[in-house]
């Protein structure tokens, strides 16, 4: 320990263990390095609610550091000023004496600025004959110099998260504008659907937005804003399939799936005369599998089926299709049920409920009666992993609050 660079606090400031730490890394740095004190100042404002320190303790220390003589604060030059009080607060904007002081511990205890004080308590500097300062008591600015890089890369990081946040807003604004507007349209043109139901999640949704979100609850109601925007898409396209298909788009779509032995969904064989396997019948077949959710909300909803993924993890969505065949059979889901659902529904459609009725296994009764519903509603344009998924994603987000 370099002992001649410690120094305790004038009066009955108190002295800690963690301001011994600071002074002995801050004597123990390159004493040959220099940085820009403003270009430090515009990180350490940056980075101000990682470190603790408030807007009226970075006009403090502004003033400070408006004390120093040279632009680049650099060891050989010295890294200790010495303003009175008043000149402080002057530099300040005029702030009292009584916040300059607690403001000026808050930088203390931030790390930012350590204490050297003379034996009576004042600020000074001692010179030799040829001017040059030897010893000088006051503020050391030499934490700045020796955190620059660690500032720069919490001002980074506040940034980032700031640009997350952003980014979330906006993609919280457009879902939530596309799924007010999809569904006013479906109500006011007639559309057959639970429309009222929807609406009712909707603004419920909305309900548990605060004015002032976090970027945590953001990102929440978002993923569960973008479920609900899919199942509406779902509903309307499934409606527009009924519409549009005629008899020779029925023949044509089970021929072109009947021809595909290389359907990435069949990663099992399929087994028709399976006892208790039922047939789809081709008014099930002719229409395109409803889209799938983002694979990583789905993951968020359903965390247990991750183990079960090649190597114990789940990339993408080959890996999530693969983890269900294991937990398909696990479950007593007959292969049947499961090539079902994967024609109806499509193949990450099909793994998604696997993995919902894992993460519900406690209430499902029969896994494979179950799958064999989901793959019947449909089929009738009736899909309801989207509330599924979202009752999950809620009920682990609030075993994650709870627990952290």
């Amino acid at each position: 320990m370099q002992s001649e660079y410690v120094t305790t606090p004038f009066g009955r400031r108190p002295m800690t263990l963690a301001l011994v730490k600071r002074q002995v890394e801050t004597a123990e740095s390159d004493g040959a390095r220099a940085v820009d004190k403003w270009k430090v100042f515009r990180d350490t404002c940056e980075a101000r609610t990682l470190l603790g320190v408030q807007d009226r303790a970075l006009a403090v220390l502004n003033a400070l550091l408006s004390f120093y003589p040279v632009q680049t604060l650099d060891f050989e030059r010295g890294t200790v000023v010495f303003p009175s009080n008043a000149q402080l607060s002057l530099r300040a904007h005029g702030i009292a004496g009584t916040t300059l002081r607690r403001h000026l511990a808050t930088l203390v205890d931030a790390g930012l600025i350590i204490r050297r004080d003379s034996p009576n308590g004042k600020r000074y500097a001692r010179k030799n004959r040829a001017g040059e300062v030897e010893t000088a008591f006051g503020f050391d600015l030499a934490p700045l110099l020796t955190r620059a890089d660690e500032l720069a890369l919490l001002a980074q990081q506040v940034a980032d998260e700031r640009a997350r946040f952003s980014r979330a807003k906006e993609a919280l604004t457009i879902a939530r504008r596309d799924v007010r507007k999809l569904i006013s349209a479906a109500i006011e043109e007639g559309a057959p659907g639970d429309w009222g139901g929807m609406e009712t999640m909707f603004v419920g949704l909305c309900g548990r937005l605060p004015r002032a979100p976090t970027l945590e609850q953001a990102l929440d109601v978002l993923d569960e804003m973008q479920m609900l925007r899919t199942e509406v898409l779902n509903r309307l396209e499934n409606l527009q399939y009924f519409k549009k298909t005629d008899g020779n788009d029925v023949q044509n779509g089970c021929h072109i799936q009947n021809s595909k032995p290389d359907s990435k969904y069949e990663l099992e064989p399929r087994s028709e005369t399976e006892q208790g396997a039922k047939s789809v019948d081709k008014g099930q077949r002719q229409r395109e599998p409803v889209r799938s959710f983002p694979l990583a909300m789905v993951l968020r909803a359903c965390p247990e089926i991750t183990p079960y993924g090649p190597g114990g993890s789940i990339g993408n969505w080959r890996d999530l299709m693969a983890a269900a065949v294991v937990v398909r059979s696990m479950l007593g889901v007959s292969p049947s049920a499961y090539q079902e659902a994967c024609e109806v529904m499509g193949p990450e459609n099909a793994a998604t409920a696997i993995a919902c009725i894992l993460e519900r296994g406690g209430h499902i009764n029969s896994a494979g009666g179950y799958l064999r519903d989901l793959t019947r509603k449909a089929a009738r344009g009736e899909f309801s992993l989207g509330p599924m998924l979202m009752a999950l994603l809620r009920a682990n987000g609030a075993a994650v609050g709870r627990t952290g």
